[in-house]
């Protein structure tokens, strides 16, 4: 299998703005956002999408969400979305599983 652009990054091969690494993910901030927040959560193991997940995968998937739960505690956000797109039609572009962490909209003037 040919690396992919997040097997390179999650590699240290190409470069990315890590907001956090561990043993098992790495967390950096989306070159296309759709917030003024997003930032990507993708394993270092090499899975194509949701749909190729295993149940052994299961503490990673657990795990990648709890990142995004402190990454957005971190940035004090009151609320934030996360997204798994799911194959071509589910709008996946990039095919090595990763969780969208979207957020940083402003709140609505009056809006206590």
């Amino acid at each position: 299998m040919s690396e992919c652009i997040f097997c390179e990054i999650a590699a240290g091969r190409s470069p990315a703005s890590v907001e956090y690494e561990d043993e098992r993910v790495v967390a950096f901030q989306d070159i296309y956002p759709k917030a003024p927040l997003h930032i990507l959560v993708i394993p270092k193991k090499h899975i194509s999408s949701v749909a190729d997940l295993e149940e052994a995968d299961a503490d990673l998937v657990s795990h990648m969400v709890f990142v995004a739960k402190k990454l957005a505690e971190q940035r004090h956000l009151a609320g934030y979305k996360l997204i798994f797109n799911v194959g071509k039609e589910g709008g996946q572009i990039i095919f090595h599983l990763h969780l969208h962490l979207l957020g940083g909209w402003e709140k609505p003037a009056g809006e206590i």
